[in-house]
């Protein structure tokens, strides 16, 4: 079964979506098998990381950051503004796709784990993110 979800973003940083994923999972008459994530985005990625203390994602964002940063002058892309090339950057450095195992109907993520999706933009919008049940 494919699915999709919508995520609203008005700025960067990491959004959780592990409940809509599993909502789809539950939609599904899967029992067992595998969910791929797939972001349709070049300027946003997935990622599992935890999903207990907010401040590992907010030192995630500042060290991509620092490693990615805005307005470099070797930049030629900034149609779009400072953020645009280093979105790309950071979309190439992270995952476009996930595979997690499911079993029971529910997804086997660990204790402390959490599916997000990675916004490297600053301005508001949606992202589209398509969702593969395979038995």
């Amino acid at each position: 079964m494919i699915s999709r979800i919508k995520v609203a973003v008005d700025h960067q940083g990491l959004y959780d979506i592990s409940h809509a994923v599993a909502e789809c999972l539950a939609e599904t008459a899967e029992v067992e098998g595998l969910c791929t994530l797939f972001i349709r985005h070049t300027s946003a990625s997935l990622l599992i990381q935890e999903n207990y203390d907010p401040s590992a994602r907010v030192d995630l964002e500042h060290w991509l950051n620092k490693l990615v940063p805005e307005n470099d002058p070797d930049y030629t892309h900034t149609l779009e503004g400072a953020d645009d090339m280093p979105a790309h950057i950071k979309a190439a450095l992270t995952a476009t796709s996930l595979s997690i195992p499911f079993m029971a109907g529910r997804l086997l993520l660990g204790t402390w784990q959490g599916i997000f999706l990675w916004e490297h933009r600053h301005r508001p919008g949606s992202r589209e993110i398509v969702i593969h049940m395979t038995a």
